[in-house]
């Protein structure tokens, strides 16, 4: 092996973020794309838990944590500078790796869980989201006013929320979240990290 191999799910948040990343870094790669109900037994053999992303690095080593792809990646080559704002950013990630994750995936999947309201939940991650709006208020990004580590890190999953009820979405007292995230969605570079792949599978 002489490139990394990456295992991704075009639509998870998770492998989006790692992929904002290494491109960013302009990680020379093998793509994976993989389906979550039909996962490669060679993806399971690197990472027995089953999650996108994975990262296989050439010398065997695998990076299986998405905040950790994204470290690796603008560890070897940070044009940008993300890692700059790293310590702040962190405190934002965690909030939206836990708390505002936690209301999305029960406001998105409610029949996933028991005794879950679902418009209970879409409000905690509005209440979350202030504070994003209060930041964005006063300048472009989440730590200034050029993207960093931060905003590729909490995109995906402010996509994801806006995109279970756009209508309603469009309607929350959210305007520079609104405007941030469709800035982020109307990039390039995203546009280079949703292309499609086709479902890798080994060759015969």
């Amino acid at each position: 092996m002489t490139l990394p191999i990456l295992y991704s799910f075009r639509r998870c948040p998770y492998a989006m973020r790692a992929r904002l990343a290494l491109d960013v870094a302009g990680i020379e790669l093998e793509h994976r794309e993989i389906l979550l109900k039909d996962k490669p037994p060679e993806m399971l053999e690197a990472s027995p838990k089953g999650t996108v992303p994975v990262l296989v690095l050439p010398d065997g080593h695998v990076v299986d944590e998405s905040l950790d792809v994204m470290l690796w990646a603008l560890g070897q080559n940070d044009p940008e500078n993300w890692l700059d704002e790293l310590d702040t950013a962190r405190p934002l990630i965690e909030a939206n790796d836990g708390p505002f994750k936690h209301a999305l995936d029960r406001y998105k999947y409610p029949n996933r869980y028991e005794n879950v309201d679902p418009a209970e939940q879409r409000e905690i991650g509005v209440s979350i989201l202030l504070e994003l709006e209060h930041r964005l208020a006063k300048q472009e990004q989440l730590c200034g006013d050029i993207p960093g580590i931060a905003d590729a890190a909490i995109c995906p999953f402010v996509r994801q929320y806006a995109h279970t009820d756009r209508d309603w979405f469009a309607t929350t007292p959210l305007p520079h979240v609104r405007r941030w995230l469709d800035g982020h969605l109307e990039s390039e570079l995203f546009a280079r990290i949703m292309r499609k792949h086709e479902v890798w599978r080994v060759s015969s």
